[in-house]
């Protein structure tokens, strides 16, 4: 079977879906891989680096598109106008990319339509052997990072505590909503720079990752009760508790020179936790990194994308994030994609790309198939009746295969449980970032309390300070 890595059409997106260096485990399983012409350059990859792994670059995109694998950063959904140019190529390809499911169900649609078969990285499942496929986590880890230099840059005031002969220079406040991987990367960065940290998420199992990086875990008087679902998100609760939480969160932002919020849902407005009331409190100069602005925002003052000063504080509501450090953010995005083709190789058949129907990646992931949109939430988002047959296509589509590196076990590890992404996402993905900072969080559905849900991230979280991703 053919790969295609395609140049990204999404206004602004530097990064590449597949880097060299994964190449050449793809060539080892028995793929070709084929690049298209300068699809890596905004990233910082050449085409030459390409060929030197054993890839061939193409300069025309319509030959790309007619290969078996496509892969994307931002496929149709997540790239809504320059995405749909490429609709029409399709036909019984295999795309894989981001996409945004929950929010931009009909085109899973029309892609289904196509014949295509779509799988939606934002909805990798939170278990151990998916961890190293979960892109909504790897991207919310950047976006968390990335979040907290750009508030540096903004603040008219240094981070650290400074000692001099001048004087004594404060050291900067940092407040961090929601812990999730976006979040905990977000509080790791602004304790590296010297900034005193503190976080606040509805999850009190959050306190000790918190803690863990240096962070205060900020309590407010509330009764949280059952606060997070079996996935390790935060669920929704009542308009009572949230309008109580944003005023107590009020008087905390008010002593912050720094607040970075990280709260998105997936398909779903991004829930308010710091009200207008509250940023006229803060001291002027601050500034305020709104992770969730692209649906909404956690601040209602954000816009996306955009630089607001609003009671003499500075609001900054990026949306892609990961965008702005493009070479680690594409090699973490091709580690998570190889390891998800790795997993679907067909051990009989080298080369080739096996979609079992019982493994619960391929079942949560793959969207559309054979026509069909399969994925039970995105088919009630669409007013479709449930497929009869979705769990029994394992038999009938037992012969639909991919290729890939029998040095995939597959399950890496025990997973360190917390979080909700982002980055990425992930709904990712946002949300975020997704973010699953990171964010994950695909498939939340839930809606955050000042944790996050697909938060610009969302995953099985880890430490930044063991693993500065």
């Amino acid at each position: 079977m053919k790969i295609a890595v395609l140049k990204e059409t999404y206004p602004s997106e530097r990064r590449v879906a597949l880097v060299p260096a994964n190449v050449a485990h793809l060539v080892k399983a028995g793929w070709e891989v084929a690049v298209e012409c300068g699809a890596g350059a905004a990233a910082g990859y050449l085409d030459d680096d390409y060929r030197n792994k054993g890839a061939t670059v193409v300069a025309d995109r319509s030959t790309l598109l007619k290969y078996d694998i496509l892969l994307y950063v931002r496929a149709v959904g997540s790239n809504p106008e320059q995405g749909r140019a490429d609709l029409s190529h399709y036909d019984s390809q295999i795309v894989i990319g981001m996409c945004d499911p929950l929010g931009a169900s009909q085109a899973i649609a029309d892609v289904a339509d196509t014949g295509a078969s779509l799988f939606a990285l934002e909805l990798i499942p939170r278990i151990t052997r998916a961890q190293s496929m979960d892109v909504l986590s790897s991207m919310a880890t950047v976006a968390g990072y990335r979040a907290v230099l750009l508030a540096s840059v903004e603040l008219p005031k240094m981070f650290p505590l400074l000692m001099t002969a001048a004087g004594t220079v404060a050291a900067a406040r940092v407040l961090v909503i929601g812990a999730g991987v976006a979040g905990l990367q977000a509080i790791a960065t602004a304790r590296r720079l010297g900034g005193i940290v503190q976080a606040y998420d509805v999850r009190a199992a959050t306190r000790e990752q918190i803690e863990s990086l240096g962070g205060k875990f900020v309590e407010l008087d509330l009764d949280t009760g059952e606060s997070e679902d079996k996935g390790g998100y935060a669920k929704a609760l009542g308009e009572e508790f949230y309008q109580r939480q944003r005023e107590l969160l009020a008087d905390v932002v008010a002593e912050c020179d720094v607040v970075i919020t990280t709260a998105a849902i997936p398909g779903k407005p991004s829930p308010v936790l710091v009200t207008e009331e509250g940023v006229k409190r803060m001291p002027a100069g601050s500034v305020i990194v709104d992770l969730a602005a692209e649906r909404g925002g956690n601040c209602p003052l954000s816009q996306p994308d955009q630089r607001v000063v609003e009671h003499d504080v500075v609001i900054l509501g990026p949306t892609n994030l990961p965008s702005d450090v493009p070479f680690h953010a594409s090699q973490m995005f091709s580690n998570n994609v190889t390891k998800l083709l790795l997993n679907m190789v067909d051990k009989e058949r080298p080369g080739e790309l096996q979609l079992d129907f019982s493994d619960e990646i391929v079942q949560d992931t793959l969207v559309a198939h054979g026509g069909e949109v399969r994925s039970p939430r995105i088919r009630e988002a669409l007013g479709m009746e449930p497929l009869e047959s979705a769990s029994d296509d394992n038999d009938a589509d037992s012969d639909d295969e991919i290729k890939i590196d029998e040095d995939q076990s597959g399950d890496s590890g025990d997973t360190i449980k917390v979080d909700v992404y982002a980055d990425n996402q992930p709904e990712q993905d946002s949300g975020g970032d997704d973010a699953r900072g990171a964010a994950q969080t695909a498939d939340s559905g839930g809606e955050a309390a000042g944790g996050e849900v697909a938060e610009a991230d969302g995953a099985p979280t880890h430490n930044p300070e063991e693993d500065p991703a």
